[in-house]
């Protein structure tokens, strides 16, 4: 309390603060004429003039660094503060240098691009050497090779995927018709297996790493499910068919009797009635011949002789030589 009573001004005036602002006498300022206020902590002090506060510390002067690159000198106006970074995407434009391929040596010391000029010393007028690093650059190539290999992995993966959601889509169109009892065509269901396993070779030969990668062995996964639930579709749709002909033979075998009864010919019943009426023998074992019977007979009528003439004439020639043993 004592302390705060010695920082305390002694030439506070007397008045009543009105809103946390202590007035003077008439005029609302004391006799060295500034504004008093009061902090949230009970501290009593002049109030600050935003007007008068400065909006910022002025940035440092732009300085010029001279960079050497080959037998040509470049100028850039930069400013201390800047990166070594900085400067090298500014060099990009007039050199034609790819910025992560510049090594920028300061006092004969490659700078590294996150230092900061005015750290590192560089000065107005400081000179620099450019040099293009072979060893960044090749390293750049493969990294944007491997980008736009990637990319295209992407593409062709993503590519596949809609094929394979097309195709997923008949494949749940089959299942709800063998749901339904419906039969569906072994041709179709082939056709469907062999347009997935086209999109599976394709997956085969995509070679990707990373995010892609999984992808890849995603699609592989939902494509070789459509494949096994079509072959069991195909296996439930083979033993459907082979119970309907079953079925359809068992029909047949069962109207065959029926039908053969109906088409046997007249006479033959006829003759299975005179079968069963002929007399039968009980004891000697020998059939009595009836006498009424009528029995056709035929006359032998001899064939005549030919003539000499009608056999010279149709002599028929020998077809083999025969031999003749006395």
């Amino acid at each position: 309390m004592m302390k705060m009573m010695r920082n305390k001004p002694t030439n506070l005036p007397t008045a009543a603060t009105n809103g946390g602002r202590v007035s003077g006498g008439g005029g609302g300022r004391e006799s060295g004429g500034h504004d008093w206020e009061m902090r949230p902590g009970g501290m009593l002090v002049q109030k600050r003039n935003p007007d008068s506060d400065p909006v910022g510390a002025p940035p440092p002067p732009m300085i010029r660094v001279r960079i050497k690159y080959g037998s040509v000198y470049h100028e850039i106006n930069i400013s201390p503060q800047a990166s070594f970074g900085e400067l090298k995407k500014m060099l990009s434009g007039p050199t034609g240098i790819h910025h992560q391929d510049q090594k920028l040596m300061y006092k004969d010391k490659e700078r590294d691009s996150k230092a900061f000029l005015d750290v590192s010393g560089v000065k107005d007028k400081a000179k620099m050497v450019l040099i293009e690093d072979p060893i960044s650059q090749e390293k750049r190539f493969i990294e944007m090779r491997k980008i736009a290999k990637t990319e295209k992995a992407a593409k062709a993966i993503s590519d596949i995927s809609l094929e394979v959601d097309r195709l997923g889509g008949r494949v749940s169109a089959f299942e709800m018709i063998t749901k339904k009892g419906g039969k569906i065509a072994e041709k179709d269901l082939v056709t469907v297996i062999e347009l997935l396993m086209n999109e599976l070779i394709k997956l085969d030969g995509i070679v990707a790493e990373g995010d892609v990668k999984l992808q890849r062995k995603m699609q592989v996964k939902r494509v070789q499910n459509y494949v096994e639930t079509l072959d069991a579709l195909k296996v439930k749709n083979s033993k459907t068919s082979g119970q309907r002909l079953e079925t359809i033979q068992e029909q047949k075998q069962e109207e065959k009797p029926l039908q053969s009864l109906m088409d046997m010919p007249m006479n033959s019943s006829q003759k299975k009635q005179e079968i069963e009426e002929e007399p039968r023998s009980s004891g000697s074992g020998t059939f009595e011949i009836d006498s009424s019977t009528q029995w056709e007979t035929f006359d032998h009528h001899p064939l005549a002789p030919l003539s000499s003439n009608t056999a010279n004439n149709h002599a028929i020639p020998p077809r083999f030589n025969w031999e003749f043993f006395d």
